[in-house]
C-alpha cells in the first residue's frame, strides 16, 4: 500500500473486507506480537486516551488507524479491564464521522460524571486547501457501552494568538469546577499549556496559558495536571524542547515538572522544580495519567515515537502501550513502578545467585520479569533478547562504583532509527546498591531502576534465534526470574 494522502484519509466504510482480512493474516504471522502489552489488532496504535475508572471497570482508549501503519484517519479504540492487566477490546468508540472530526478523532481524556463517562477529544478537520482546523469535542459513554457525541464543540476555535496546533484536552475536577488543560502553539511557534474552566462541561472560559518559566519547544502535546501527596505534577510532551534546557536524544521528549502547588487563580505552578525526563530510554511518549478512586495516580504511555520507523511496519501493525504504572513521590523525586496487579502475570519463579566472573545463560520465550539485587561494588552486563553469547542482544550495562547505567541496542539485525543514537545512559548514585526490575515482552522492554526512580523503555526486534537471557557480573548478584503469562 502506498500511503498517499487519499489512502490515509479514506473513510473507514470504503476499506474492503478482503483487505482487512488479508491485513489481519499478515499481522497474525508476526513473531514480534506482544503477550501482555496492549497492541492493535491491525494497523497503528499511538497515544493512550481516556484512561479512567467507570461502572466497575477500568477503561482505556487509544489512537487507532486500523488499516495500516501510517498516521492516517484516526479513531478511538476502546479497551476495558477488571484488573488493569487483562484488557478486552470493546471495539471502535469514537469514529471520525462528523463535520468537526472529519479528518481524525485526536487525543483526549475521560471523567466519570453521575452515571456516565464524559469523553473530551480534539477533532481534526482539513478544508479544501488542506488547512488545519481544531475543535475540542465531547461525547458521553453510558453504562451499556453506547456513545453519543455532543453535537456542538466544547471549544469552537483556538484562543487569539494560538495556532490550529491546539489539542489533547485533559479534563479534571478541581475544587468547585472543571479544569481543561490543552496543549498548544503560539503564532510565533512557542509551546504552551492552556487552561480553561467550566461549571457544567458545556460553557468553557479561557484562563490563559499556564505560567511556566521554561522553554516548552514549538508545541506541547498531551499535557496532564495531577495532584499527588499534596504536590502538583505536570506531564507533557514539549516538541522541539531546547536541549540546553534538558538533554535528550529522542526526536521528542516526554517530560514532567514537579511543583509544590497549583495556583489556580494565576494558572501557575508554585515553586516548580526543573523539567525532567519521564523516561530515559528510547521509546516512550504521550503518557496519560489520572487519579483513580482508590487514590492511586496511575499512568500509561505509548511505546513508540512520532516520525520514526519500526520493522513491524512491513507486517501491517505498529506499537503497543506500556504497563500501567503507579506514580508516587518520595522526597523530591517522582517514582514510577508497575501497579501491584502486574504480579498476576507471574506463572513461575526461579531464584539464582551469580558469583563473580560467572556467566549465566538462560533459554527464554522472551516473556518474563527479571529482578536483580546488585551490590555497591559491581559491574556487569545483562543481555536481553540474546543469542547464545550476547553478540546480538539488547544490552544493559551497569557500574555501581561509577554510577552509570547504559542501554545499548546497536547489536541487532533490525536497527531502530540509529540517527537518534543507539545508546542511552542513566546516572545513579555512586557506591550504592542497585535494584533492577525488567519486563521483557517479545519486542519491547521496560526497565525500572531502584524501584522506579528511573525508567528506560526500549523496543527491540530480535531474530528468531534470539531467545536467551545472558547475565555477566564481576561480583555477586541475586536474581529472581518470573515466567509471565502469554
Amino acid at each position: 500500500m502506498e500511503w498517499t494522502q487519499e489512502n490515509r484519509y479514506r473513510p473507514y466504510s470504503e476499506w474492503s473486507n478482503d483487505y482487512v482480512k488479508d491485513l489481519k493474516k499478515r499481522v497474525d504471522a508476526s513473531s514480534w506480537r506482544t503477550n501482555y502489552h496492549i497492541q492493535p489488532e491491525t494497523g497503528l496504535l499511538n497515544d493512550p486516551n481516556g484512561f479512567s475508572y467507570f461502572n466497575g471497570r477500568w477503561h482505556l482508549f487509544y489512537q487507532s488507524f486500523p488499516f495500516g501503519t501510517a498516521h492516517g484517519l484516526k479513531s478511538w479504540q476502546h479497551m476495558a479491564s477488571k484488573d488493569l492487566i487483562h484488557w478486552e477490546s470493546e471495539g471502535l468508540a469514537i469514529v471520525p464521522d462528523s463535520i468537526y472530526d472529519s479528518h481524525g478523532a485526536y487525543s483526549g481524556s475521560a471523567i466519570p460524571v453521575d452515571e456516565k463517562l464524559f469523553l473530551a477529544y480534539t477533532g481534526n478537520v482539513r478544508d479544501e486547501v488542506w488547512e488545519r482546523h481544531s475543535y475540542q469535542l465531547g461525547a458521553w459513554l453510558n453504562g451499556q457501552g453506547e456513545i453519543e457525541k455532543v453535537v456542538e464543540p466544547l471549544i469552537q476555535q483556538p484562543p487569539t494568538g494560538i495556532t490550529a496546533h491546539f489539542r489533547d484536552p485533559q479534563i479534571i475536577r478541581y475544587e468547585d469546577e472543571y479544569l481543561m488543560i490543552i496543549g498548544g502553539q503560539t503564532d510565533n511557534e512557542k509551546g504552551e499549556v492552556l487552561v480553561f474552566t467550566s461549571q457544567d462541561l458545556a460553557d468553557w472560559q479561557y484562563q490563559g496559558p499556564m505560567k511556566i518559566d521554561e522553554d516548552l519547544g514549538f508545541m506541547v502535546e498531551c499535557p496532564n495536571l495531577l495532584f499527588i501527596e499534596d504536590q502538583t505534577l505536570l506531564l507533557l510532551c514539549p516538541q522541539g524542547l531546547d536541549k540546553s534546557v534538558l538533554d535528550y536524544q529522542n526526536v521528542y521528549p516526554n517530560t514532567y515538572i514537579l511543583a509544590d502547588r497549583f495556583l489556580k487563580e494565576e494558572s501557575k505552578l508554585g515553586n516548580p522544580a526543573p523539567q525532567q525526563l519521564l523516561d530515559e530510554g528510547f521509546d516512550l511518549y504521550a503518557t496519560q495519567a489520572f487519579t483513580a478512586p482508590d487514590g492511586r495516580c496511575l499512568s500509561i504511555g505509548w511505546i513508540g515515537l512520532p516520525e520514526m520507523t519500526y520493522p513491524t511496519f512491513d507486517e501491517g501493525w505498529a506499537h503497543c502501550l506500556s504497563l500501567v504504572k503507579e506514580l508516587t513521590i518520595k522526597g523530591v523525586k517522582l517514582y514510577q513502578y508497575p501497579v501491584a496487579e502486574t504480579k498476576q502475570l507471574r506463572k513461575s519463579c526461579e531464584k539464582f545467585e551469580l558469583d563473580s566472573a560467572e556467566k549465566m545463560i538462560k533459554e527464554t520465550e522472551n516473556c518474563y520479569e527479571l529482578q536483580l539485587e546488585i551490590s555497591a561494588n559491581n559491574q556487569g552486563r545483562i543481555h536481553l533478547f540474546s543469542d547464545k553469547n550476547g553478540e546480538k542482544a539488547l544490552t544493559l550495562s551497569y557500574d555501581t562504583e561509577q554510577g552509570i547505567i547504559r542501554l545499548d541496542r546497536s547489536k541487532t539485525e533490525y536497527p531502530l532509527n540509529p540517527e537518534f543514537g543507539e545508546i542511552r545512559e542513566s546516572a545513579i548514585e555512586r557506591n550504592q546498591p542497585l535494584t533492577l526490575t525488567i519486563y521483557v515482552d517479545s519486542s519491547t522492554s521496560e526497565i525500572f531502576i531502584n524501584g522506579g526512580e528511573k525508567v528506560l523503555t526500549a523496543n527491540y526486534y530480535p531474530a528468531q534465534h534470539q531467545k536467551k537471557l545472558v547475565l555477566e557480573a564481576n561480583n555477586k548478584i541475586q536474581i529472581l526470574y518470573y515466567e509471565l503469562e502469554k
